[in-house]
């Protein structure tokens, strides 16, 4: 599973000129699953996003987790990132999981960030979505939480 995560100080998420989640401070993870990932790799992505240091301390480094600061949490399917793009002007999508996959565990990974954190909104699986956002810093990372032999961490 692939997480696009980006420190924001707002984001929205919008389909059919109708706002379906925003969040304040926090961050905005786009994702993408894999056919590899299962409910194991799920879970790791999650428990890797609420602890992963992107937020200022005191001293203005990044030590600070989502978990800490109590921000907002957007996920927001985007099945593009799992595409193959190491060839040729078009991407594939043979990297990406079928959709019923994908819907599930984006779904899965929802209900899980709701039991574990306050603040969790989220896009529309298979939508014409419109994200906004102000990255803050920018702070950009790829995760990735692959599932055993995968490559993934």
């Amino acid at each position: 599973m692939i997480a696009l995560i980006q420190r924001v100080s707002s984001a929205s998420v919008r389909v059919a000129d109708r706002q379906i989640g925003a969040i304040g401070t926090g961050l905005l993870a786009l994702i993408g699953v894999q056919p590899q990932d299962d409910e194991e790799t799920t879970q790791r992505l999650l428990d890797r996003l609420l602890a992963y240091r992107v937020f200022p301390d005191d001293q203005g480094r990044m030590n600070r987790s989502l978990h800490e600061t109590g921000g907002g949490l957007l996920l927001v399917p985007q099945f593009t990132l799992a595409a193959d793009t190491r060839k040729g002007n078009r991407p594939g999508f043979s990297t990406a999981a079928a959709p019923a996959d994908a819907e599930r565990l984006f779904a899965r990974l929802c209900a899980l960030a709701r039991a574990a954190h306050p603040v969790v909104e989220t896009g529309h699986f298979g939508a014409d979505m419109q994200v906004a956002l102000v990255n803050d810093g920018p702070v950009t990372f790829w995760l990735q939480s692959g599932a055993p032999g995968s490559g993934g961490n």
